[in-house]
C-alpha cells in the first residue's frame, strides 16, 4: 500500500452528532491509518477548499451527508465536482436518505457512491470495512 493512502486524511462531513459518533466509532474499531477530519456542516466542508489550496494534505476519500444545514450535502457536491483541481477527490454518499431523487441528484452531480446509512453499529461497521477496502486498498486515486 503506498504512503498517500496513510498520510491523507478520510473527510466526514456530518452535522448529526449521532451518526458522527457512530462513523468514527465505526472506524475507530477498523482500526484506520487515516485520520479523520470532520466538518460539521455544509458550509464548514467547503471552508476545506483554502485549507486545501494552502497545501493542508488533499482527503482520500469524502463522505458526505446530504441533509446538513447552512448547505446541504448536494450543493457541497456539486462545488466540490466543479472545481479543477478537487473534482478527483472521491465523494462517497453516507446519508439517511433513501429517497430516488437523492440518490439520482447525488450521481448526476458526480457522487462516487451512494450508500444509505446502516441504522445498527453492527451493519456501519460492515459499511467501514467495505469503505476502507475500496478506497484505501482497491481505488488508485487520480493524484498518486
Amino acid at each position: 500500500m503506498t504512503k498517500y493512502f496513510n498520510d491523507h486524511p478520510i473527510m466526514l462531513v456530518e452535522d448529526n452528532a449521532l451518526d458522527l459518533d457512530l462513523t468514527l466509532r465505526a472506524f475507530k474499531s477498523q482500526k484506520l491509518d487515516n485520520p479523520v477530519v470532520v466538518a460539521r456542516d455544509g458550509e464548514e466542508a467547503l471552508g476545506f477548499i483554502d485549507k486545501w489550496d494552502n497545501g493542508a494534505p488533499l482527503p482520500v476519500v469524502i463522505l458526505l451527508d446530504l441533509k446538513m444545514p447552512k448547505v446541504n450535502g448536494l450543493e457541497v457536491l456539486k462545488v466540490l465536482k466543479q472545481h479543477p483541481e478537487y473534482k478527483t477527490i472521491p465523494v462517497v454518499v453516507l446519508t439517511t436518505s433513501a429517497e430516488s431523487s437523492d440518490v439520482k441528484s447525488a450521481y448526476q452531480l458526480g457522487a462516487n457512491s451512494y450508500i444509505v446509512k446502516p441504522v445498527s453499529f453492527e451493519k456501519f461497521i460492515e459499511v467501514a470495512k467495505h469503505i476502507e477496502l475500496y478506497w484505501r486498498v482497491l481505488n488508485r486515486p487520480s493524484n498518486q
